[in-house]
């Protein structure tokens, strides 16, 4: 019979005592690797959740206390809907006005959206979500001649657009300078109404800026002559060279006495100083801005954002 030796029974039990602690010691450490991990996890889970409940809002920088807007969408008169100041401050929350003129609050900015619809103004086919400067709210009777000086900035751009049956975007006007008659010049040629023809129409076309403006038929025509609509003609128009797309872009419009200035992102101008800017002096004006849409394509669309806009006089 074998005799058990007591050295190699020491010798086993203290390597099983070392094994034990090694393995005890290691399942320690893993065991607090566990917690210090799971504190870590429900601490950004914290954060993500306090991130959630303390989203920034943007605003746009647009004070709408002196412009009225025009939406697609008709009146119980069958008339474009218009809301003009102070009613206009509560568009976000007004909901006939919400489809059409919205707040984005994460891009921190207006959208106009527009469509063909039924809702449209006198002496056009297209409708608009647009806003008509009013230097008096609530009255369309005072506005600025060339003489008085003007200046627009927009900080602009195209959300979204239809394109039509040769693959183009459709093309919207972004921005205007509207002429209007006074009543005294209303009355005198005999006009039913006091508009006017646009100087100005600025479109984002096919994602470029395209910038349209008038010429007189004839140089020679009286003062009286060149009130009436039908003495003016559209232009050849002027391209930006530069592509906008549906980025960000800023335009600007500068008006002075026979002169208007318009610029891209600060880095081109189309100048006109001709006899036609000055022969325009007769005019009173006003700007618009916003989303005139220019197809009647059923299920066309287009939405632009505006993010900045002011008007100084």
């Amino acid at each position: 019979m074998a005799k058990i030796q007591p050295n190699k029974i020491q010798k086993g039990s203290k390597y099983s005592n070392i094994l034990f602690l090694h393995l005890f010691f290691m399942l320690t450490i893993v065991h607090a690797q566990e917690i210090d991990s799971s504190r870590v996890n429900v601490r950004v889970n914290q954060k993500k959740e306090k991130k959630k409940k303390q989203r920034k809002v943007r605003l746009p920088k647009i004070d709408l206390s002196h412009w009225k807007v025009t939406l697609p969408v008709v009146n119980e008169h069958g008339k474009p809907y218009e809301i003009e100041p102070p009613a206009i401050l509560d568009y976000a929350t007004n909901p006939i006005a919400q489809p059409y003129m919205y707040l984005d609050d994460r891009k921190g900015a207006i959208v106009f959206h527009a469509m063909p619809t039924e809702s449209k103004t006198a002496n056009t086919k297209y409708t608009r979500s647009e806003l008509r400067e009013q230097m008096v709210p609530g009255d369309n009777n005072t506005n600025w001649t060339f003489a008085d000086g003007a200046y627009m900035k927009g900080k602009i751009a195209m959300e979204a657009s239809t394109k039509d049956e040769e693959g183009k975007y459709h093309r919207t006007i972004i921005m205007q300078i509207h002429g209007r008659l006074t009543n005294e010049q209303r009355d005198r040629i005999g006009q039913k109404d006091n508009n006017a023809p646009p100087i100005l129409k600025i479109y984002w076309d096919n994602g470029k800026i395209r910038v349209k403006t008038k010429v007189l038929k004839d140089l020679n025509a009286s003062d009286d002559e060149i009130l009436h609509e039908d003495a003016w003609d559209n232009d050849e128009g002027f391209n930006f060279e530069q592509r906008v797309d549906f980025n960000r872009f800023i335009l600007e419009v500068k008006v002075s006495k026979g002169k208007m200035i318009i610029i891209l992102n600060g880095t081109e101008y189309k100048v006109y100083e001709s006899i036609h800017m000055q022969r325009w002096g007769v005019f009173e004006n006003y700007f618009k801005a916003g989303n005139y849409f220019q197809s009647r394509d059923e299920g066309s669309f287009s939405k632009v954002r505006y993010y900045h806009l002011e008007i100084k006089h």
